[in-house]
């Protein structure tokens, strides 16, 4: 076995990543990792002192180049200016990862607003949409590259107090298979579909109950933690995926969606 060459399929030198939502819980985790395997960064979330924040610790504890760029992806003309900063700071990039995302609680479905419903449509759906349009037809334009979606197994199996959220992200998923058409064969387009992870969404879950929940869909009888998420990444955004295009790669434990 040649290790180096195996291991050479994974090495994200001179590559640069886009990644949204990367300041917390999975998307950080991935921002990290990205590094480590040598990517220059460009770490987006909404609010800028903890872009700036989590840019600064990548440089200083990793040592690669990052900058934190804030951006609410449900404003396109914020989608543009994140992309601008990208390219003016890089003249390209290779990776783009969609994983903001946001699933708000209600108390029943007649209290969820049209405000909060177009704002959870734009974080998870329209956001991703538009990032992808602008860097994936300069991708395809130059020297090709991978977009990665984030989506959840709440889009193929929704519950009673997320359908807005699994809405969009069902929505991701469709997305993603139509723009492994529209911009291959030189833009991959595939989608992580995580299940139940320990993030900052899981501290209002009753974590007693959702335990039991745990032990009769999932054989991992747990929830995954942040940094189980990067392997999956790891692999859509190298070389090591050069034929995987259009895929939904679950990353839930094993989650039996009939028992569910």
């Amino acid at each position: 076995m040649n290790i180096e060459k195996t291991a050479q399929h994974f090495n994200l030198t001179d590559k640069v990543i886009v990644i949204t939502g990367g300041t917390r819980g999975m998307g950080l985790e991935m921002a990290k990792a990205f590094a480590q395997a040598g990517a220059s960064l460009v770490v987006s979330s909404r609010k800028a002192d903890a872009c700036a924040a989590v840019a600064a610790a990548i440089r200083d504890e990793i040592g690669t180049a990052c900058i934190g760029v804030p951006c609410h992806v449900a404003d396109w003309d914020a989608c543009d200016a994140l992309v601008d900063a990208a390219y003016a700071e890089y003249g390209r990039v290779d990776v783009l990862v969609n994983n903001a995302g946001m699933s708000p609680l209600y108390d029943k479905l007649s209290s969820v607003s049209r405000d909060l419903f177009d704002k959870v449509i734009g974080v998870n759906l329209a956001g991703p949409y538009r990032l992808s349009a602008l860097i994936g037809e300069r991708m395809a334009e130059g020297d090709g590259g991978s977009i990665i979606n984030v989506s959840s197994t709440s889009s193929l199996m929704p519950g009673a107090k997320e359908i807005p959220y699994a809405a969009a992200k069902a929505g991701l998923n469709a997305l993603t298979t139509g723009l492994a058409h529209a911009l291959g064969p030189k833009v991959r387009t595939n989608c992580i579909l995580p299940g139940p992870f320990l993030t900052d969404i899981s501290k209002a879950w009753d974590m007693d109950a959702m335990s039991k929940v745990f032990e009769k869909t999932i054989p991992m009888q747990r929830a995954g933690h942040a940094e189980e998420i990067v392997g999956a990444a790891l692999y859509l955004a190298s070389d090591a995926s050069s034929f995987t295009n259009g895929a939904i790669i679950k990353v839930d434990g094993g989650m039996s969606y009939a028992a569910s």
